[in-house]
């Protein structure tokens, strides 16, 4: 039956609006700048504030000019150092802080880091001598990870997480600058020397004792009442689904939620976070594809707590200003690499993100882009506030603003983007979709029929657009094609149900099962203390059906048992070489045994695989 139309999904505000670009009225004042629009007061002030510190030529109104415009280096630095002396100096609340993304060396490729490490030497220099308030912070992932031809007794030894990949990476991130100290956090490959360590413990402890670092987390003042914290992965052998979720262990969370509750924003503090990956919750929406179906595009994405826990804490604490991530190997030319934070309901759409900017950072060397860019991140700044930019290596080092954030006090902001979007017609990512007035939305839940057609029997296509509410909360939408689950919170894709293979042709139903689960909610001040069973929600259970409409042949979407829907079916690396390894010892036992070629003997070799279906490390 066709679901009512009083029954579409109006979602809440905060939901509806959590992964989309904010509204160019509320974030991004530029384009009225550019346009000859109506500056508003906040706008103005961003101005004030970047033409304090940041002004790219002496004596020039920043407001008129074009912020898109990439400048060189070392004229940028000249400028930005007198003018700003010129107009009382730099404080203690100065700071510039550089950041490097996914480095992954080959030490066979070296050119691409000399002429970045090139790059940055002037800019930590001039700000050295301004004020000395710096540091470089790299996100992780420091070696390639493949065969480097570094190990002649191991022709086959991946080079990522090896000693002499942290030590190559600790000597080029300690030598950037005179003067300049390096972080740095784990991402999912840099606990990967599987040949070298037999655990992830063993290969921690070098990754930590090269780098200088005894914890995996790191917090540094880099100025007055100003925090830079970094978490790191610490899983890689361990990992309870693919190898390259970016695990940050329950220790470095409860560190973490200690250290914000000890420096809150009343007290004026003011913290800027680094991990690999970003948290579910961030609003970026240039992601790889293949980090959504496989379920390692979120710290912690695979434990459902923890995924969340990270935003939570963000929404909770507005001491934490800006969040950087790397991960996906993409640009920075694009607006939604960066997101802005919270602002007053009553100013336009509420995306709780507290008081926090998220934004992705590029990576260093031509062959590890995905999009063909070589950048990274430059965040400066003081107690007015910081901007964001971008080191375009393939433009000796010139510096691109991209966001500018003011303190309104301590707990709200403003932020702008400083140029249009740089999308490329050949870019290839995925960009997450928000929910939009026109698409097939429905509410699936406890008090609706026992039908919910989805699709209304047309089969979906690849331009059908759809998204439900289960009656146990849990959200599905089709997009491109797939069936994916989205977080019920955030609305961040968490992974893929069904692929286009699958679903293509065919429609989609939610029916009832007949059976009702009691939900036992928190008491309230009244029943408080009273027996749960007669104090509970009740939760339908439900089937989500994908019907071929030419053979009627139906497929039920069964959850898994955590009630997620979303194919967690990716195993570590170390599960999946030894299932290969057994495939090759067949593979050889079948030739010798019945004279097969190599390519016979792979199509005569099958495994029985429980819920699992191949060794592929991609669910697609």
């Amino acid at each position: 039956m066709k679901f009512p139309r009083s029954k579409i999904l109006q979602l809440p505000l905060a939901i509806m609006t959590t992964m989309m670009m904010m509204p160019t009225t509320v974030v991004s004042f530029a384009p009225s700048l550019q346009r000859g629009g109506k500056v508003s007061r906040h706008s103005t002030q961003a101005i004030r504030f970047s033409t304090l510190l940041f002004d790219k030529k002496q004596n020039k109104d920043t407001s008129t000019t074009d912020r898109s415009e990439l400048v060189d280096a070392n004229q940028w630095l000249e400028a930005a150092v007198s003018s700003t002396l010129k107009t009382g100096g730099f404080d203690e609340s100065s700071f510039l802080v550089g950041i490097l993304g996914d480095l992954h060396i080959d030490p066979r490729k070296m050119e691409d880091y000399e002429e970045g490490k090139n790059d940055w030497k002037p800019i930590f220099e001039a700000a050295q001598q301004a004020h000395g308030n710096t540091c470089l912070v790299s996100l992780g992932d420091l070696g390639e990870s493949k065969n480097c031809d570094h190990n002649e007794a191991n022709p086959a030894e991946l080079f990522a997480g090896t000693t002499l990949c942290h030590e190559m990476a600790a000597d080029f991130l300690g030598n950037m600058a005179e003067g300049v100290p390096y972080e740095v956090i784990g991402g999912n490959h840099d606990l990967e020397g599987i040949d070298e360590f037999d655990t992830d413990k063993e290969n921690l402890e070098v990754f930590m004792k090269t780098h200088g670092k005894p914890t995996p987390h790191f917090c540094r003042q880099v100025a007055d009442k100003t925090l830079l914290v970094g978490l790191g992965s610490t899983v890689f052998r361990d990992a309870p689904f693919t190898s390259h979720e970016v695990i940050v262990d329950q220790a470095q969370i409860d560190w973490f939620e200690n250290l914000l509750k000890t420096h809150p924003a009343d007290d004026d503090w003011k913290i800027f976070v680094f991990t690999h990956a970003p948290p579910n919750g961030s609003g970026l929406r240039i992601i790889q594809e293949n980090h959504v179906v496989n379920g390692c595009c979120w710290l912690n994405h695979s434990n459902e707590g923890q995924c969340r826990k990270f935003i939570e804490l963000v929404r909770e604490h507005r001491s934490i200003k800006a969040w950087f991530s790397g991960h996906f190997h993409l640009g920075q030319d694009y607006q939604d690499s960066i997101t802005f934070p919270t602002i007053p309901m009553e100013e336009g759409p509420y995306p709780n993100r507290g008081s926090c900017v998220f934004a992705q950072t590029s990576v260093m060397r031509k062959g590890t882009a995905r999009d063909g860019r070589q950048q990274s991140r430059l965040l400066r700044g003081n107690k007015d506030g910081f901007e964001i930019c971008t080191v375009d290596h393939q433009a000796g080092g010139k510096i691109r603003l991209d966001a500018t954030i003011t303190y309104r006090d301590n707990s709200h902001e403003v932020g702008i983007y400083m140029h249009d979007d740089k999308a490329y017609e050949h870019d290839n990512y995925f960009k997450v979709y928000q929910p939009t007035e026109g698409d097939l939305q429905f509410v699936c839940g406890a008090d609706t029929d026992e039908v919910c057609s989805i699709t209304d029997d047309d089969p979906v296509t690849m331009e059908t657009k759809a998204w439900w509410r289960l009656s146990s909360n849990r959200v599905l939408g089709v997009l491109n094609g797939m069936l994916l689950e989205y977080d019920q919170s955030t609305l961040a894709p968490l992974g893929l149900v069904l692929t286009k293979e699958e679903l293509l042709g065919k429609s989609i139903t939610v029916v009832d099962s007949g059976i009702e689960e009691c939900i036992v909610d928190d008491f309230d001040d009244e029943n408080e203390g009273m027996e749960g069973a007669e104090h509970c929600i009740k939760e339908r259970e439900q089937a989500v059906l994908v019907h071929d409409l030419e053979t009627n042949i139906v497929t039920i979407v069964q959850p898994n048992e955590d009630g997620s829907y979303w194919r967690k079916i990716v195993r570590n690396k170390i599960a999946r070489m030894k299932e290969k390894r057994r495939e090759q010892a067949a593979i050889q036992y079948i030739q010798e045994r019945a004279g097969m070629d190599d390519k016979e003997a792979k199509k005569s070799i099958q495994s029985t695989w429980g819920p699992y279906t191949s060794t592929s490390g991609n669910a697609l």
